[in-house]
């Protein structure tokens, strides 16, 4: 390698942490309303549905948007792609903070927030890809998967906090604060958007590795990635496991509830899930980096998912369902930058947000069509015990990975 034509720039870190608090007030924006569903139904005078389709609305979107936010990263680069997502979050969130009295507005913003995620999400490997040396990329696509978790956990502990009610007997009878809530929300995603649009850049004077190989465009990547095996594989892994953790965690409630937790012991539940995947996103990736191994930790993640979905569905203790969803959050949420990386190096020389966006775009329509059986309460119980045989299936589907090339090539 001519490591004249060559340089790591210490810029990379202040691009990575300006991209990570972006993605952070992204994830905030999601889920605004989840931990705080009832008070917002009497605050709107709306029905629980609508509360939902604030959250469910970024899934549908994601689905609409995905392929052509890909499309745009790789086409005319990260700062055009990564900067439309930024001035859309910037200006919806204004908007949903500014007129967070008026439903009709708040939805248009949460919209607008749900078309910025795409232009958000699809540009973490191709961002690594293009600052970050090759021993780092993963660790990079980790923290940014961290910063994901932290925004998650920071709505849900920070906005009950935010507002007041007010009772009559034991219903609701008074909300105050979701507006002032809402404004501060929309203040902090404005900075982070603008500070985005200032720092990011599409990428160095000079790489930090020398490529012989020239990324395709976007078509002809696209034609690649399905003539890849190791791609179709790990497609079918996302579509499995993305799926199974994003319906889980959307019904983490009614699991918790036929198990006859309470309220308290259920947002407990869903939370040391989150904390698991924080140190999982924290010390996985980085391995993985250290080792020069990705299917080894992809195998790994697919074994801990097993004990995580089963011990969640069969567990009769508190405690032991703890222990199920920590274990689940800490191997499912850490193959996902693993995943990631692993992806952009098996389907090189397709761009790296294409082939990220479609293992993404299989786990949020899997994630729909889960979410959707789980709806009854049958479904519920048989969909819990397809996950176990499913998580059974993906590490099975795991041992067929053969290890990245471009591992094997830089551990020589």
């Amino acid at each position: 390698m001519d490591t004249t034509k060559t340089k790591v720039y210490p810029y990379r870190w202040i691009v990575l942490c300006s991209y990570m608090f972006i993605n952070l007030t992204i994830q905030i924006q999601w889920l605004t309303f989840a931990p705080i569903r009832s008070a917002a139904m009497v605050y709107y005078g709306v029905s629980g549905q609508w509360i939902d389709f604030l959250s469910m609305s970024y899934m549908f979107v994601f689905l609409i948007l995905s392929i052509p936010a890909s499309y745009i990263i790789d086409t005319y680069g990260i700062r055009i792609g990564l900067g439309i997502g930024a001035v859309l979050a910037g200006i919806s969130a204004i908007v949903k903070g500014m007129y967070a009295d008026y439903f009709v507005l708040v939805v248009i913003g949460q919209m607008g927030l749900a078309a910025a995620q795409p232009f958000v999400l699809n540009a973490v490997t191709a961002l690594s890809g293009r600052w970050f040396p090759f021993k780092e990329r993963a660790m990079a696509a980790g923290f940014a998967a961290l910063s994901q978790y932290l925004g998650i956990i920071i709505v849900m502990i920070l906005t009950p906090l935010m507002i007041q009610l007010s009772y009559a007997g034991s219903a609701i009878s008074e909300v105050t604060g979701i507006s002032r809530m809402l404004f501060l929300y929309g203040l902090i995603t404005l900075f982070s958007a603008v500070l985005s649009l200032i720092i990011i850049r599409d990428k160095p004077p000079l790489p930090p590795e020398v490529e012989i190989i020239k990324r395709h465009s976007f078509i002809k990547g696209m034609v690649h990635l399905f003539k890849q095996r190791n791609m179709i594989i790990l497609i079918i892994l996302f579509f499995l496991g993305l799926g199974m953790f994003n319906a889980i965690t959307t019904m983490i409630d009614s699991i918790c509830l036929e198990k006859g937790f309470n309220v308290e012991q259920s947002g407990m539940v869903g939370g040391i899930m989150l904390i698991g995947g924080v140190i999982g996103a924290l010390l996985l990736p980085i391995m993985s980096d250290k080792m020069r191994k990705r299917k080894i930790f992809l195998v790994i993640c697919m074994v801990g998912m097993i004990p995580g979905v089963a011990g969640l569905h069969l567990s009769t203790s508190y405690e032991l369902a703890l222990l199920s969803s920590f274990i689940l959050g800490f191997f499912v949420m850490s193959a996902g930058p693993i995943g990631f990386q692993y992806a952009a190096e098996v389907s090189f020389p397709t761009p790296e947000s294409t082939s990220q966006g479609m293992i993404l775009l299989a786990g949020q329509i899997s994630g729909l069509i889960f979410v959707a059986g789980m709806g009854s309460q049958m479904g519920l119980t048989v969909f819990m015990y397809t996950f176990i045989g499913l998580a059974v299936l993906a590490l099975i589907g795991s041992l067929f990975l053969e290890e990245s090339p471009m591992i094997l090539d830089s551990s020589s």
